[in-house]
């Protein structure tokens, strides 16, 4: 087992390492797209199966629509074409054939050109308001609240695995509403449960607002995102979710008859969040041992490793283990007794840190004489001696304890890293030395924001919105402003 690159030394380096070595995913075949291994693939089932129950509860149902959106719908939408054309993969022929000058060869048959040429989905509102100019005729056939489990292939030149890849993982949800305030109250609620979901599932603070113009999701009026920090100081966008006004329904001529008998055009939202999150939860918890998963999230919450010199040792153990396993299990805790003898317990404890596992229960023949049993936490790599009587009920507090902690670990870190500044100067030596979130007053153009961006590569992350109204002047124009702004590097 290599030892991981120490974060200090090179983050970049460190979070590749960790998510290879902790058997997350790794690099395909296919130029930037990656493999989700087993364990990976758990934590994100968790993340998915939660979020759908959010989802769900939330009056929303989930369907399937096709990955190849025909050119002349993706074009329809013009902000929207325009905003993911750099980023489209394209399918023009429909079959391939063999090589006249080289049997061993296939070559595209140049025959069998497509009539229309098909986008890959990079997402879905045009397949989608496509369709559901068919289902909307009255006011009574909305609102429309559907949401879709799926991946999206994104054309991207410099990848990296969970954080950027030319195909991944999502969800979108694509809702329509006979009113603009329903598809208001929409959009705002879904960036609340995703802050809900990243914060209490995954232990990470978030910061909730809206996008400045040039941020915003192509062809949205209105564009709300959590943004997340990083234990590197930058940012990662870690949900978004779109007010799309009724730019979509004009475009697929979606018209329903209201109330009062006249017609109109639906309103629209969009939201969605992808395997991104599994960079957040790596880069926002892990150490320089491995992965720090919140025990809310993590595939095995609890193992259990026995230390026996022969078969009769092992045996006395297990009868012991096995009762605990049970209770454990009784109690909702995902429980692995690694009993093998393939590997020694010293072995076991660096694989399991490097996994993240939050508790980790030893025990030995001198355990099993005292009637207790080792029990080390992963995120703060303690450890202490518990009695065998009401572990169950022990650990089972001691896993609340530990989501709690590592979110609060989080948080503090989030706080002393938000710096806030009044001038140009203050803000390029703050980014400089320290990083993090500078909150920073702006003049709300789009020159001030962009000038920014080329001096100093940070961003408007998002305007806050539960910020504090607040005298000012912009940092670079010194035009008055009524509230500051989050900038920083980012992902």
């Amino acid at each position: 087992m290599a030892k991981l690159t120490a974060r200090s030394e090179d983050y970049s380096k460190w979070y590749n390492e960790l998510v290879v070595q902790a058997d997350l995913a790794e690099n395909s075949g296919v130029r930037g797209c990656m493999v989700i291994k087993p364990y990976g693939y758990a934590i994100w089932e968790k993340m998915k199966e939660e979020l759908d129950r959010k989802f769900k509860e939330t009056g929303h149902q989930n369907a399937y629509f096709p990955l190849f959106v025909p050119k002349s719908l993706f074009e329809a939408e013009e902000k929207n074409a325009e905003g993911f054309a750099k980023e489209c993969a394209v399918v023009t022929h429909y079959r391939l054939k063999t090589d006249p000058n080289n049997p061993q060869k296939l070559i595209v048959d140049p025959d069998a050109k497509l009539e229309e040429e098909l986008i890959v989905r990079p997402t879905s509102e045009a397949i989608i308001w496509s369709t559901y100019k068919n289902w909307v005729q009255s006011y009574r056939d909305l609102p429309i609240l559907i949401n879709q489990w799926a991946n999206v292939v994104r054309w991207e030149m410099r990848t990296r695995l969970f954080l950027r890849t030319t195909e991944f993982l999502w969800q979108e949800g694509h809702t329509a509403h006979a009113t603009s305030a329903e598809a208001v109250e929409e959009t705002e609620k879904m960036i609340h449960v995703y802050a809900n979901f990243v914060q209490n599932f995954m232990a990470v603070p978030v910061i909730k607002g809206l996008k400045t113009d040039s941020e915003k999701f192509a062809g949205a009026e209105e564009t709300y995102c959590i943004e997340a920090m990083m234990q590197d100081g930058k940012a990662l966008q870690a949900g978004t979710s779109h007010f799309l006004a009724q730019n979509f329904a004009k475009a697929f001529d979606v018209k329903f008859t209201n109330k009062e008998g006249k017609i109109e055009y639906a309103w629209a939202t969009s939201w969605g969040v992808s395997t991104r999150l599994m960079g957040a939860l790596i880069m926002a918890h892990s150490d320089d041992k491995g992965l720090v998963l919140p025990p809310l999230l993590a595939p095995i919450q609890v193992v259990i490793v026995p230390i026996f010199r022969n078969e009769e040792q092992l045996a006395e153990i297990d009868n012991v283990v096995f009762d605990i396993k049970a209770k454990l299990e009784s109690k909702g805790i995902s429980v692995k007794y690694d009993n093998d003898d393939q590997n020694k317990p010293g072995w076991k404890f660096a694989e399991y840190e490097l996994k993240g596992v939050p508790i980790r229960l030893a025990i030995g023949p001198k355990d099993l004489e005292n009637k207790s049993v080792e029990v080390a936490r992963r995120d703060n790599l303690t450890k202490e001696v518990q009695p065998l009587e009401n572990l169950d009920t022990y650990i089972d507090e001691l896993l609340k304890t530990i989501q709690t902690d590592i979110y609060t670990k989080a948080k503090d870190f989030q706080q002393d890293n938000i710096t806030k500044v009044d001038t140009y100067e203050e803000f390029k030596k703050v980014l400089q030395e320290k990083g993090g979130f500078i909150s920073a007053h702006w003049d709300g153009t789009p020159e001030e924001e962009e000038k920014i961006k080329q001096d100093t590569k940070a961003t408007i992350r998002c305007i806050p919105l539960e910020n504090p109204l607040e005298d000012g002047v912009s940092l670079i124009s010194g035009k008055k402003s009524i509230q500051r702004v989050i900038f920083a590097k980012s992902y």
